[in-house]
């Protein structure tokens, strides 16, 4: 399967002060991600920035989307790139999401800061099967917070805490599992974002039996593997978050 794609962009929108929104042209790449991959980008054409940035896929069906925050010079130069120019994407890369069963009744989404990027192709996934979608989001104020709209049309139901409570409720996203049945037979678990979060969630999900996955967000230079810069400790020993995951079974994760 072909990896590395030269994709058009179509867009490059600014919808806060820190998140930005790439459509990339469909090409092949689109039909090959699956919930939870994401993609390795070259910047630009030149040696600097050296590595490519990773990012995990927002969405695939007309295009391919990405959802990031400018959070350096990669990223920054990134945000200035403009409709009609080229970009070198390496991907699909890493492990998808699993699906829940059918018997799964309620699929809780819980999303800190960027760590919202993956929930909504899996939500995509998800819109037809029958099960009861929350979306619990996390940010640190208002400017790290968007329009759920999308979300919504999906069908889940969305909950948001901000650290300074000037969107939703005042605190860590863990003050919303308070909406999440309590249920291990019928209540499914899915987070991505900051560690120490994603630690809370593991926590919360130990203490009443539930099942989930966590896609991990570490700095990924290869993407394939190779440099071992990615490496996480896990019940099995450590492994590399660009080949083993990025999505990982919650329970496996050493925080």
């Amino acid at each position: 399967m072909k990896i590395q794609h030269q994709l058009k962009i179509i867009s490059n929108k600014k919808i806060t002060d820190k998140l930005y929104h790439l459509v990339l042209e469909h090409g092949k790449l689109a039909a090959q991600v699956k919930p939870g991959q994401f993609v390795e980008v070259r910047i630009q054409e030149s040696l600097e920035p050296f590595f490519r940035r990773p990012f995990s896929v927002f969405r695939s069906q007309k295009a391919v989307e990405i959802f990031y925050e400018v959070r350096g010079k990669g990223t920054g130069i990134l945000s200035s790139q403009v409709k009609g120019a080229m970009l070198d994407v390496m991907g699909p890369l890493g492990t998808a999401f699993t699906l829940p069963a059918k018997k799964i009744k309620q699929v809780v989404m819980i999303g800190g800061g960027i760590g919202v990027a993956p929930f909504m192709a899996l939500s995509d996934a998800l819109k037809n099967r029958g099960h009861d979608l929350l979306l619990l989001y996390g940010g640190r104020s208002k400017e790290f917070t968007f329009n759920m709209a999308e979300f919504k049309k999906n069908g889940c139901k969305v909950f948001i805490s901000t650290d300074d409570g000037s969107v939703g409720v005042k605190g860590r996203v863990s003050e919303l599992f308070d909406k999440i049945e309590i249920n291990p037979d019928t209540t499914m678990l899915y987070t991505c974002g900051p560690r120490p979060m994603m630690a809370s969630v593991q926590k919360f999900a130990q203490e009443h039996g539930l099942k989930g996955q966590c896609s991990c967000e570490e700095v990924m230079a290869c993407g394939v593997g190779v440099c071992l810069g990615c490496v996480v400790k896990t019940t099995a020993g450590y492994k590399t978050v660009c080949h083993d995951g990025p999505v990982f079974d919650l329970h496996e994760i050493v925080w």
